[in-house]
């Protein structure tokens, strides 16, 4: 499976991009988000990646951030949410206002997203409450997003892979940040956090 994709831009079109690795172009499909972000062409691009494979078809999806391609992973174990629809749903959250919107039951929020109606987005709530409500909330309640940086996301996944909850890793990259700073590297970020989760 393809989990990351370093290159450079080498094309986009309005849902996705094509990612020159080493000679090699790959059809990435991505959130309206996502592609906003990328550099312009030529430029050096880093994806987290996600392969869907059907009786059908099979598909490249990137997410510039982990936390975008989790939250995807948590879209489309629901019934009736396809990829098409979880990255509607990524282009109009961010991965924060998703995470707090399910805690809070804001189906209307969720609805917002092209293509999704009130019932799915009800669904969408109940289905993700548990699974994403450990994710969106820190010690006090507060938004774990808000209290971190860039790499946050990325270091609450790497605790997560080692096997520590979600809200134990969360809380950790918090306490982590709040010590090193915002421009706090990856590295150090999840070094730290790994101290402070397994105290």
């Amino acid at each position: 499976m393809i989990a990351k994709l370093t290159g450079t831009l080498d094309s986009m079109g309005h849902d996705h991009a094509v990612i020159d690795v080493g000679g090699v172009g790959y059809l990435v499909f991505a959130s309206s988000r996502t592609l906003s972000g990328l550099a312009a062409k030529g430029d050096k691009v880093v994806l987290h990646t996600e392969m869907q494979v059907s009786e059908t078809d099979m598909r490249l999806i990137g997410f510039a951030s982990a936390s975008e391609r989790d939250g995807f992973r948590l879209l489309t174990g629901v019934q009736g949410v396809g990829s098409k629809v979880a990255l509607a749903i990524l282009s109009a959250l961010t991965p924060e206002e998703l995470a707090r919107a399910v805690a809070q039951g804001d189906k209307a929020m969720i609805a917002r997203s092209q293509g999704v109606g009130p019932k799915l987005a009800l669904r969408i709530v109940n289905e993700l409450k548990d699974k994403m409500g450990a994710l969106s909330l820190g010690p006090a309640g507060i938004g774990i997003p808000a209290l971190v940086g860039n790499h946050a996301a990325d270091a609450v996944s790497a605790l997560q892979n080692l096997g520590f909850k979600p809200a134990d890793a969360a809380r950790a990259v918090a306490g982590a940040e709040e010590d090193l700073g915002e421009g706090a590297s990856l590295d150090a970020l999840v070094r730290l956090a790994l101290k402070k989760a397994a105290r």
